[in-house]
């Protein structure tokens, strides 16, 4: 959308603020808001702001840093009363001498699928799907997290309200311009899942980061919680943001496609999965990158922790769906991995980086772990398979990335020691931290 158009869609829409948002290393969104008469101004010259004060931004002694807002991610806000009605762009950040601030995650993204459109005219599409679970507020939510519904996989019920508040989440995510291609109640009780189509990476992960913050805000005008925490509930099924993800080249056509193979997998797609396999080890502390995220990636609630590729297998980290009547378009792969504490910025860079070594490198796919259950399988039993698994906790993840040339290089050096300084603080608040979990075991035992 060009300014003169946005600018005139403002005023049809009848907004008075604009919130300005952006993205800092962790993932979290951050805003400054303007009324409306200020949008054309910032259009034109940008806006300052103080970057000193954001996770993984400016020092002190060169805090004043600049946003762009990009046009093309203009939404209205849900949930706003008249007089106040809001709508977001999202922004790029530039530095006080003009150049693009190089640890900004939407920027990072940004340039480096510019990269990869200009040197090979090649375009990656990305489809995730984030689960989330909804509350209730009673009072010790923080505490003891009491889910809304008592459904199960793929339940329908006319009354459960539950499905009222999916529903309008669902409605209200297509009126901010996301393609939403299904909802569905997942398999834990209060858990719910809903699909984006597939776009280009960038949009992609501003999708994400707009889903999350509508979803957060629909919950909460009708008295829940929504988290996206990535285990919630101690035995209950865990969060993961499965990721499709495919290459078409600047003519339409996917790059993953193959017409001779089984799978109707191309070479390209089979390095592709090469990479992403070999370099799933280092790429955890990103796409699971909380403490939390380990509780998750377990064995036996369908996270996948074995590092390995199928067709129809879903305990392989990779899976790649099955065509559709012959649709070129439709093959793909399914990263099942992420969870949706990931920055998405971050966290889709890192494939596209892991993805792109295995083809530069033309590295070698393993044979598919069709038809076996990895968890069925004994150490030895993996061990002959060559099946390797996901770090185990977040500093085993920290010390895998601590390794990676390739990740080092995909983000940057001063972005990548920030993110992994991030990371450490984390790790090391919970390790210093005592849990209900240590005074019910030891207080009176020892």
């Amino acid at each position: 959308m060009q300014k003169a158009a946005l600018l005139e869609q403002v005023r049809k829409d009848e907004v008075n603020f604009v919130s300005l948002q952006f993205t800092d290393i962790i993932g979290s969104l951050k805003s400054l808001d303007i009324p409306t008469e200020q949008l054309e101004e910032v259009f034109n010259e940008g806006i300052w702001f103080d970057g000193s004060s954001v996770e993984g931004f400016s020092r002190i002694q060169e805090s004043d840093m600049h946003l762009r807002p990009d046009p093309e991610t203009y939404a209205v806000l849900p949930g706003n009363h008249s007089e106040f009605k809001r709508a977001r762009l999202l922004c790029d950040i530039y530095k006080q001498d003009g150049e693009p601030f190089e640890d900004d995650p939407r920027g990072l993204l940004k340039r480096n699928l510019e990269k990869l459109y200009s040197e090979k005219g090649w375009i990656l599409n990305v489809g995730p799907e984030p689960e989330f679970y909804l509350f209730k507020r009673d009072g010790n939510e923080h505490i003891h997290p009491v889910p809304y519904d008592v459904g199960s996989y793929f339940d329908f019920s006319a009354n459960d309200q539950a499905l009222n508040v999916r529903n309008e989440l669902m409605a209200t995510l297509q009126k901010m311009g996301l393609q939403v291609e299904v909802g569905h109640h997942e398999c834990g009780l209060g858990q719910h899942e809903i699909d984006f189509k597939f776009a280009d990476a960038l949009r992609t992960a501003d999708n994400v980061q707009t889903f999350k913050s509508a979803v957060k805000a629909i919950a909460a005008r009708n008295g829940l919680i929504a988290s996206f925490m990535p285990k919630p509930l101690f035995g209950a099924p865990g969060s993961g943001m499965h990721c499709h993800q495919s290459i078409f080249n600047s003519e339409g056509e996917n790059l993953f496609y193959s017409a001779t193979d089984p799978m109707n997998l191309s070479e390209l797609a089979r390095q592709y999965i090469a990479g992403i396999l070999h370099h799933a080890k280092a790429m955890a502390a990103i796409l699971a990158p909380s403490v939390n995220s380990y509780k998750r990636l377990v064995p036996g609630y369908e996270a996948p922790v074995y590092i390995g590729w199928a067709q129809i297998n879903r305990s392989a980290l990779v899976r790649v769906p099955r065509g559709i009547n012959g649709n070129k378009k439709a093959v793909r792969i399914e990263l099942r991995f992420p969870d949706p504490s990931a920055n998405p910025y971050l966290a889709i860079n890192a494939m596209l980086a892991a993805g792109m070594d295995g083809i530069e490198q033309g590295m070698h796919l393993v044979d598919p772990l069709n038809n076996i259950n990895v968890y069925d399988l004994c150490e030895q039993e993996r061990q002959d398979l060559h099946i390797d698994v996901l770090p185990g906790s977040l500093i085993e993840a920290i010390s895998e990335l601590k390794t990676s040339e390739l990740l080092q290089t995909a983000m940057g050096q001063s972005l990548f020691d920030k993110y992994l300084n991030s990371r450490l603080a984390e790790w090391e608040e919970y390790r210093t931290s005592i849990s209900d979990w240590e005074v019910n075991r030891y207080l009176e035992t020892i």
